[in-house]
């Protein structure tokens, strides 16, 4: 699958300590070589249909899976206390 970033995810991972970007990229690239795989730290969420999110330490990453354009689209990269505010 072909992974997306928003420009808020892309600006909040140039923004984030090297390593820990390194790190949240990776495990996104894993996710989406096969996304409807188990992967650790990855739920589904409630509401949305093939709406997703990963967890990695303090870091929050939803995302979305479009099966008819075969993308992962990134929403967001926040903490934990930022990403379920509305």
């Amino acid at each position: 699958m072909e992974l997306l970033y928003s420009r808020q995810a892309a600006k909040a991972l140039r923004s984030m300590q090297p390593k820990a970007a390194a790190a949240v990229m990776a495990a996104l690239e894993r996710i989406a070589a096969d996304p409807f795989a188990r992967h650790g730290n990855v739920e589904r969420l409630k509401g949305e249909k093939d709406a997703f999110r990963l967890r990695h330490g303090d870091w929050r990453v939803p995302y979305r899976l479009d099966r008819r354009t075969a993308t992962m689209q990134v929403a967001a990269v926040k903490t934990r206390g930022e990403v379920y505010k509305r």
